[in-house]
């Protein structure tokens, strides 16, 4: 709402602006040349074609704007910054050696004045697009030198809105350093304010969960760095360099990340893996009791869950749905989409 009130302030004040500039080239103004005699336009209509003219103006330049992505901005902004100060520099400069020759004419003034601001404008100019990646390294290694971490973890934006990451983390099985990057939280924050509601729910579960992280007094310890490599556009081959810069795993339940992350050479902790070594082993002939809670495909099939969500086949157990029932394991099978128990139904518990 505040950019729209600006944009359009922007849009009036150009307008306001143009028709000044056509009133003062109308000669409205004291001692002002009124150029409409050389042009053949009347008044009346010059000043309205002024205004036309601001109104365009500040459209061209709210167009051009668009274009200004983050990563262009963030690249032109140090360079942006070095030519300012340098001409800035040129221009005192130029005061100082005439604070010492008051009786200098303006003419020579204004020319050298307008040299050195020239020269120190183009020296900032080539500095400042060949060396202002050099500087942001330099100032992102300082950074690096005085912070020091202790068992570093890099975490994607997928762990923390799976949630699991925090158990763990209560439970005591992880610890150190949980490295967050801005632009991961930046992910995380998109999509929370999506407009889709799953993935909105799923951004704020996540934010929650990284609240939860930074409160919580356990051996984990989240830290946000501002690092972000602009050698990279995506957000996983901005992690895998991470990873490699600290060289330190990633945290993660992205399937694609993972195996981009294997094949840099880069270490990474699957939470859906931790999941899967810890689920209960079972042996053919094993007893165990288990609820039915719904029918199977098959003929006479009943299906029922372990606590961690593995899927068991009951065979004969469709009659006692909603029922507790014993039942010995025959085979286990395993597949892309996880693990199934089948087992036959041997007695009713309750």
């Amino acid at each position: 709402m505040i950019i729209r009130f600006i944009k359009g302030a922007f849009i009036v004040a150009c307008v306001i602006m143009g028709v000044m500039w056509a009133l003062y080239l109308t000669g409205e103004f004291t001692n002002t040349p009124d150029i409409t005699k050389y042009i053949g336009i009347s008044k009346r209509i010059f000043v309205p074609l002024g205004g036309a003219l601001g109104a365009l103006i500040s459209l061209g330049i709210l167009f051009l704007i668009k274009y200004v992505t983050q990563e262009v901005y963030e690249k032109i902004a140090p360079a942006l910054v070095a030519i300012v100060l340098a001409m800035v520099a040129g221009y005192f400069i130029g005061q100082y050696i005439f604070f010492w020759a008051p009786q200098a004419e303006l003419t020579l003034r204004i020319f050298v004045m307008v040299s050195l601001v020239l020269v120190c404008g183009f020296i900032g100019m080539i500095l400042g697009f060949t060396r202002a990646s050099n500087w942001e390294s330099l100032i992102t290694a300082l950074q690096k030198k005085n912070t020091s971490y202790s068992n570093v973890k890099i975490v994607d934006t997928s762990a923390i809105i799976d949630g699991r990451i925090a158990d763990i983390c209560k439970s005591g099985f992880l610890e150190g350093t949980l490295l967050i990057p801005r632009f991961v939280l930046r992910e995380l924050q998109n999509i929370a304010d999506s407009n889709d509601v799953l993935r909105r729910a799923k951004g704020r579960r996540g934010l929650d969960i990284l609240k939860t992280l930074q409160e919580s007094s356990n051996d984990c310890h989240v830290e946000i760095i501002e690092e972000n490599p602009k050698e990279h556009r995506e957000v996983d081959a901005k992690l895998v360099a991470l990873a490699k810069k600290y060289k330190a795993p990633i945290l993660t339940t992205d399937f694609n990340l993972n195996k981009v992350a294997q094949i840099e050479g880069v270490r990474v902790l699957n939470v859906n893996d931790l999941a899967n070594a810890l689920k209960p082993i079972l042996l053919p002939d094993e007893q165990m009791e288990i609820k039915v809670i719904k029918e199977g495909k098959e003929t006479g099939q009943g299906i029922g869950y372990l606590d961690d969500g593995t899927m068991v086949v009951i065979d004969g157990g469709k009659p006692y749905l909603g029922h507790t029932v014993n039942v010995i394991v025959t085979s286990i099978l395993q597949t892309s989409a996880g693990r199934m128990i089948f087992t036959k139904f041997q007695s009713l518990v309750s």
